[in-house]
């Protein structure tokens, strides 16, 4: 199955874009589920009447999907609430928590991807760009929080922990803890993977303007430091060039300038405006939005050897539009925090170059190049 992440500026179209994707793909036979993440359904107004045999239409329900867990953890925890004398909470008794409409779009993504049904492309209508890059995150983030917390090793000393608490003098994790964390990282591990595979692209959409392209610019590098796949930006609502006359000239002219400079760093699909906001099978149809991307290789961050020439491993790592002076490094152990603008990431370092320290780095041609020189006391001699 592809997988085709939509997001962009908030107002800029997206989840219109979304609908004319899945719609495009559904009339070429290809069997696609369309996902809405927007708990308002702003996805319903714009389908319309449109229903297509290959079309499956999906909306998350956060809520429902955070009484479903809490009704679990109660299960899981109910010994320890009835020592502690807790009530439990019933289902009707809980509204909407922070974080739950985030993790509810993680638990789609899984479902979706694990799910026996037979489609061919699922068409994701994410959030707003900012909160779309750091759901994508949180995989990722939060698996390595629990490793941090409840290391898996750990867990091969069960039969220890009663005399480990009392050495300690506080009282290890019970066990149903470890379960949980496990079953957690599980299914992260599952969004992670959905995410990384080859099937999988991003979609930018934004409309061809100074503002959109400032945000644009700043996507781009969100998606590139998550090691996501840009397939294509997506420039809608486009004016059409013979009929520029008047007032409608500047902005065409305008229009028609951003988008020769995106051109130069990106795939651009155009999207017409309709002169109205589109809604239902006609319009969507009338959109001829771009069709699914091809299955290509994920993204790569090579490890270059220049120990021969120059004596260092060169890390590449693409981010294109990044700026030299919003860049940040800063190395702990066998992990490095990449700061590229307004996003950081923590990534692991590639088993050779845990064996080096970081000798220098250098921003050439939307690419960071980081220095590894071999340490002495921890790289493998030659004979």
């Amino acid at each position: 199955m592809r997988t085709l992440l939509i997001t962009g500026p908030g107002g800029a179209g997206r989840t219109t874009v979304a609908a004319a994707t899945a719609f495009a793909a559904a009339r070429e036979g290809t069997r696609t589920l369309l996902l809405g993440t927007d708990p308002g359904d702003t996805l319903g107004p714009v389908l319309g009447d449109a229903d297509l045999p290959g079309l499956t239409v999906r909306r998350i329900d956060a809520d429902a999907g955070l009484r479903a867990d809490l009704a679990a953890l109660q299960e899981r925890a109910g010994g320890a609430l009835d020592l502690l004398g807790a009530s439990r909470l019933e289902p009707g008794e809980t509204g909407s928590l922070p974080g739950a409409e985030e993790l509810a779009v993680l638990r789609a993504l899984r479902d979706a991807a694990a799910s026996e049904d037979a489609w061919d492309l699922l068409v994701v209508d994410l959030p707003a760009t900012p909160r779309a890059l750091a759901l994508l995150a949180l995989p990722d983030e939060l698996r390595r929080v629990l490793r941090r917390l409840l290391p898996p090793e750990r867990q091969a000393a069960r039969a220890l922990r009663p005399v480990l608490g009392r050495l300690a003098g506080v009282p290890m994790p019970a066990e149903w803890i470890y379960e949980t964390a496990a079953g957690l990282d599980l299914h992260l591990a599952a969004v992670e993977a959905l995410l990384a595979d080859r099937g999988t692209a991003v979609r930018l959409v934004a409309e061809p303007g100074p503002a959109g392209a400032d945000a644009l610019r700043t996507a781009a590098l969100g998606v590139a430091l998550r090691g996501l796949r840009l397939d294509a930006v997506v420039a809608n609502r486009v004016l059409p060039e013979g009929e520029a006359a008047g007032w409608l000239a500047g902005p065409v002219a305008q229009q028609r300038k951003t988008l020769d400079e995106w051109r130069e760093e990106h795939t651009v699909r155009t999207v017409a405006h309709l002169g109205r906001d589109p809604r239902g099978a006609d319009d969507l149809a009338a959109l001829a939005a771009p069709a699914a991307p091809a299955v290509t290789g994920p993204v790569r961050w090579p490890v270059a050897d220049r120990i021969a020439e120059d004596g260092v491993l060169v890390w590449h790592l693409p981010l294109p539009g990044a700026r030299r002076e919003a860049l940040d490094l800063v190395r702990r152990g066998d992990e490095l925090t990449v700061t590229a603008g307004p996003f950081r990431r923590v990534v692991p370092l590639p088993s050779a170059l845990r064996r080096c320290t970081v000798d220098g780095a250098a921003l050439r041609e939307g690419e960071l190049r980081i220095r590894f020189r071999p340490d002495p006391e921890l790289w493998p001699r030659s004979r």
